[in-house]
């Protein structure tokens, strides 16, 4: 057995409710899963009482290990780690004979203490990291007020009725009349995130509202970007919550999911836009099943007041609908999907197309919003991925509290190039170029299939692929590829993705892929830089052509760059 990580969980995760400390353990094929649970269950328990806490310990079974978890009261989180750590190397004693090392914050070892003496040494950390007054806003906290805490701050109430204190500076008394809540939606999901985020939050703006968001490109409230990055954690969720705002939407991405978990208890709708493969391999999500189950935490923040939305086209979103102990909203491109038709014949909510137009079905009357060409965003409905997200930025936006007009006018007013990278169309010299960030197989099929019905005389390819998927799986996306009917391939580098791949080798299997699907050795290019890809689509170019950059490492500056050309948007 493998200890691969040891850290804290501070909001609502994928193994239970509570904050914490867990270990991700990697288990061999002969290694014991319910013997190391059952030590866990043991030692953990032993270690806790003897430090006089009652917080409850598990195990969370994964493919292809084990999270070891134990709960811990919010100020001694730090401490908790300690402890999991020292408890897991007892358990892998009692089965290996061997301990893992530990080390501190300098990398280096610490030396083995015996139980009576770690016991002493945490105890010690707990009295250091407890905060007497973050103890006392907790246990008066009203059930309905919400209380966010970092390492740094802690505030009560959100948005315009939020309050923040430096951690080490709380009052005496807090007037929880005052820390109101405002609404708050999560949105999660493998493709369609940020674009969804962005749609919801100007349907909510035309309806007057001041709207935070957060994102894997920035934070920001309506036109103002407060900080860029990718702030679609945990704490970005939070620094939102703490702005003068109206609404909330928030990006919620695997990576905080697994990380910490939420960053906040409790939201009033929860969207998942789909599941498909992408960053499957790492610990914790290494299959789809395990990737649902990540971003299905985001259900766990909800109560009978609030709504999870769902896509109806989605197999694995509609079999694990059935778990849902709230209200569910179904989107979706077939209104004849069994879900949907199930629905609105219970009189349940669905957001669907008739007749190429929006349409919202709230469990008694059809509402007909607008025809799905009027959305700039869904390429005259091409970019069918686009459509599903207006569909469901349409049903996040209505539980939210945006009325049908000012859903219509955020679907009308968003402009392609209105949502950085993601399907932008520029003209350089007569020449089209579509950009997006499209960085999974799901993804650059939808961007494929827009270049496909894009009218064009010839149609040139810029793009790479990581290193981290299957050969077969490189093969096939480039056969994907082909079929849309290219000229020319500019295959990039994408010398920062190789995950321990051999310079080129994912270059010649891309081009192995594309000489089977019917490609000549002409029409293939290699370049060290996504920019270099660029330049010679752009040298090969006529005018009348067509250009689909897939940017993955160099994204931003080619956005950068394109925005800048002396170009206008042509869609």
């Amino acid at each position: 057995m493998e200890k691969l990580d040891a850290r804290r969980l501070t909001g609502i995760n994928v193994i239970w409710q509570h904050p914490g400390a867990v270990v991700d353990v990697r288990l061999d094929p002969n290694d014991d899963a319910d013997a190391v649970a059952d030590q866990w269950a043991i030692q953990a328990r032993r270690f806790l009482d003897a430090l006089g806490w009652s917080h409850p310990v598990c195990s969370h079974r994964l493919h292809s290990g084990v999270a070891l978890a134990l709960a811990a009261p919010m100020d001694a989180l730090y401490s908790a780690v300690e402890a999991a750590e020292w408890v897991f190397g007892e358990v892998a004693f009692s089965l290996t004979g061997m301990r893992p090392v530990i080390y501190d914050e300098n990398d280096e070892a610490v030396p083995h203490r015996e139980f009576d003496e770690m016991v002493s040494h945490v105890k010690r950390a707990i009295a250091d990291e407890c905060n007497p007054a973050l103890q006392r806003v907790l246990t008066t906290q009203p059930v309905n007020a919400t209380v966010l805490i970092d390492d740094d701050e802690i505030s009560v109430g959100l948005g315009r009725y939020a309050t923040t204190w430096p951690v080490d500076a709380l009052p005496e008394t807090i007037d929880w009349s005052s820390a109101r809540r405002i609404p708050v939606g999560l949105v999660t999901g493998t493709n369609g995130k940020t674009t969804t985020v962005r749609l919801t939050q100007r349907m909510l703006r035309a309806a007057g509202n001041r709207v935070g968001i957060s994102s894997t490109d920035w934070i920001g409230v309506d036109d103002t970007i407060i900080d860029r990055g990718d702030y679609s954690g945990p704490g970005g969720a939070r620094a939102v919550l703490r702005q003068n705002i109206d609404t909330a939407v928030l990006e919620t991405a695997r990576g905080g999911l697994l990380r910490r978990g939420l960053g906040m208890p409790r939201a009033d709708a929860s969207l998942i836009t789909n599941i498909a493969e992408d960053h499957l391999g790492d610990f914790g999500s290494e299959n789809l099943d395990e990737l649902l189950d990540l971003k299905w935490i985001v259900t766990r923040a909800l109560d009978t007041q609030s709504v999870a939305i769902l896509n109806a086209d989605d197999p694995l979103l509609v079999a694990k609908a059935s778990e849902l102990s709230v209200p569910l909203c179904w989107f979706g491109l077939e209104p004849d999907a069994d879900p949907i038709r199930a629905h609105i014949a219970n009189a349940q909510p669905v957001v669907t197309v008739k007749d190429n137009v929006f349409c919202r079905f709230d469990g008694n009357t059809w509402r007909t919003l607008c025809a799905i060409d009027e959305a700039p965003i869904t390429v005259g409905g091409s970019a069918r991925h686009n459509v599903a997200n207006s569909l469901a930025a349409i049903a996040l936006a209505h539980f939210l509290g945006a009325d049908d007009e000012s859903i219509v006018s955020g679907l009308q007013s968003m402009q392609p190039n209105d949502n950085p990278g993601r399907c932008n169309f520029f003209s350089v010299n007569g020449v089209d170029v579509l950009l997006d960030f499209a960085h999974n197989p799901s993804a650059m099929q939808a961007i494929f299939d827009i270049a496909r019905s894009h009218p064009a005389q010839r149609r040139l390819l810029c793009f790479g692929q990581a290193g981290d998927r299957t050969d077969d799986s490189i093969r096939e996306l480039a056969q994907l590829a082909w079929a849309i009917g290219l000229d020319h391939v500019c295959v990039s580098e994408l010398g920062d993705y190789r995950r321990g791949r051999a310079p080129q080798e994912v270059f010649h299997l891309l081009k192995e892929g594309l000489l089977s699907a019917g490609a000549q050795e002409h029409q293939i290019s290699h370049h060290e830089r996504e920019r270099e890809s660029l330049d010679h689509a752009l040298h090969l170019a006529h005018e009348g052509d067509l250009i689909i950059m897939i940017a993955l490492g160099e994204a931003r500056a080619l956005l950068e760059w394109l925005n800048s050309y002396p170009s206008a948007s042509i869609a």
